[in-house]
């Protein structure tokens, strides 16, 4: 791509900011000086930055990569939360990518290098970086890891391995992304005294954690109760008990919960069939995690069962980190219990905790559509039995 789009191409990127680009494209034909293919792709990237980066959407003259940088992009809220971990006098981003985590990063050091081994990417933020106020990030087009054995040492590396393998399909593993970061722990950590892994939400903790062993903290972020990602902290010296982050962002609001294994190995929980008049479910970060007895003990709750993961309470706790429900009613499988608990019940939030039938079987088998304001959990308590829990969100 080149920034020298003329005129034609940028007046019409402009003015059609806010419609549709399938329609855009079908009208091609009457556009003949127009660039439709790189119109189109700037108007999709500002369309979809509006929400995911608001701070860059408010910059008419940033310019946005291809659908699958984009996609894979951090978001905002994201990317601050990352720049909160770190500071210091000097950042090095040895996977620049689209730059949307070295730009928030930037802010927390006095300079700044991002190494990109794709020119596109870096003719990007060397064109989008300045327009951000960002003058003090250098750019480097270099592979990350030539650049890191041979670059003078730093306050912090950050890094994000590429996750998908070369048949397109997505790693889980610290040792499947590229580059390995547990092969170059002691590079990294000779560089710098702290090093930002970002990996995989689907990234198997106690995997990672023998593959990078000086990781001092784990931090699992999730947007809008969807994990996004793992983000692992390096440091020359760890503690004894690594804590646990387990974050839900959302907009303006943070939800944090910090536990170590060791805790959740030594938790007391009491496990129970009898339902409360609330019901708790975690956020995804947790569950993620591996946060359940804690949880109960931390806020004095009962575990319905130890592989549920749903708690109850007979008195509201409102600072729980995940949904609070009112529980209004419960009933078993049995037909004739169902229906007179559910009655006239056509339409509801249905999920299933440890249960032997999918979400589409049982919504098919008690003729339930999708929404409303009734929520329905199917789970398994303590002794066993099966449960349908019909409940309303609770007002926090």
């Amino acid at each position: 791509m080149s920034f020298n789009l003329n005129q034609a191409t940028l007046q019409f990127i402009h003015s059609h900011w806010n419609e549709d680009p399938g329609k855009l494209a079908l009208q091609a034909g009457r556009y003949p000086e127009v660039n439709m293919t790189e119109a189109l792709n700037q108007i999709a990237g500002r369309q979809a930055a509006a929400a995911k980066l608001p701070s860059w959407h408010a910059v008419e003259d940033i310019f946005y990569p291809h659908h699958l940088s984009m996609e894979q992009c951090s978001s905002e809220l994201t990317a601050r939360y990352k720049a909160s971990l770190v500071s210091g006098n000097r950042l090095v981003d040895i996977t620049g990518g689209f730059g949307i985590d070295c730009s928030f990063l930037a802010q927390r050091f006095q300079e700044a290098d991002y190494v990109e081994r794709q020119e596109l990417l870096c003719e990007l933020a060397g064109h989008n970086f300045p327009l951000l106020g960002l003058d003090h990030i250098r750019i480097h087009h270099a592979d990350g890891v030539d650049y890191l054995k041979t670059m003078e040492p730093a306050d912090c590396i950050f890094l994000d391995p590429a996750r998908r393998d070369r048949n397109g399909g997505k790693t889980v593993s610290v040792s499947d992304c590229e580059p390995d970061a547990g092969l170059l722990e002691p590079v990294l950590l000779a560089k710098a005294p702290q090093v930002l892994v970002k990996l995989s939400p689907m990234l198997d903790i106690s995997l990672a954690l023998k593959a990078l062993p000086h990781t001092a903290a784990v931090h699992i972020v999730s947007l809008n109760n969807e994990c996004k990602e793992t983000l692992l902290l390096l440091k020359r010296e760890v503690p004894d008990n690594i804590p646990i982050y387990c974050v839900n962002l959302s907009s303006g609001k943070e939800s944090n919960f910090c536990f170590t294994r060791e805790e959740e190995a030594e938790a007391v929980c009491t496990f129970t069939a009898e339902l409360g008049h609330f019901l708790y479910e975690p956020n995804t970060s947790l569950l993620k995690a591996g946060a359940y007895r804690i949880l109960a003990e931390r806020y004095g709750l009962r575990k319905l069962h130890p592989n549920s993961h749903l708690y109850t309470s007979d008195e509201a706790v409102n600072d729980f980190p995940g949904r609070i429900f009112s529980i209004t009613a419960a009933c078993s499988l049995n037909k004739k219990e169902q229906k007179a608990t559910l009655g006239e019940l056509k339409k509801a939030n249905l999920t299933v905790r440890n249960f032997p039938e999918s979400v589409a079987g049982l919504r098919k088998r008690i003729r339930l559509s999708e929404g409303g304001d009734t929520y329905l959990f199917a789970t398994t308590l303590a002794d066993e039995t099966k449960k349908l829990i019909i409940c309303k969100k609770h007002p926090v």
